[in-house]
């Protein structure tokens, strides 16, 4: 008996396995999802998604592929014309599983394994919020103060000069007047 690739043995050989496997991939495209064990579960998971993959490029090459290891050609017929269509714009994780609690006879952990047939909803991109470094933001804005407080500062001193040259207009005539009334006695 030859060990399985990865994860652990399902069945009494390798065969079996493989036979367990795709009789599950077969309901689980016909029903949309099972209940099986969590490990069962697992290990269903990687070759549903691969089949799907194949399902979405849809040539006769994955066609024949999808054939080898679905055992009804009505599944296969589901798959490529009703399921991948769903999942087109999808990246992966086509499957979901749920863990159920534990089973009553034997207390087997339960899982739901189903097909993820939802629209991919885009992340929208205006809502990241950008991280800036509060030390620079701080300083930035201190920078940013000073200046204003400077122009406001020049601003006053040009008003405060103008003010003044002013002042001095309005009382040098005003000093002169009474040198001349002196000069005129």
């Amino acid at each position: 008996m030859a060990a399985p690739t990865k994860g652990p043995r399902l069945g009494g050989g390798p065969a079996h396995e493989r036979l367990m496997l795709r009789n599950m991939a077969t309901s689980l495209f016909k029903h949309g999802k099972i209940t099986t064990t969590e490990t069962k579960a697992k290990r269903l998971r990687p070759l549903a998604e691969r089949l799907v993959t194949f399902a979405k490029r849809g040539d006769l090459a994955a066609r024949r592929r999808v054939i080898a290891q679905l055992t009804e050609k009505s599944v296969v017929h589901e798959l490529f014309t009703n399921i991948a269509p769903q999942v087109a714009d999808r990246q992966g994780g086509y499957t979901r599983i749920t863990k159920l609690g534990y089973r009553k006879g034997d207390n087997a952990p339960m899982a739901l394994i189903e097909l993820v047939l939802e629209p991919v909803n885009a992340k929208p991109k205006a809502n990241k919020t950008k991280l800036t470094n509060s030390i620079k933001a701080n300083a930035a804005e201190a920078a940013e103060v000073f200046e204003e407080a400077a122009v406001e500062a020049e601003a006053t001193e040009v008003v405060a000069d103008a003010a003044a040259v002013e002042a001095e207009a309005t009382e040098a005539p005003a000093a002169e007047a009474p040198a001349e009334e002196t000069a005129a006695e």
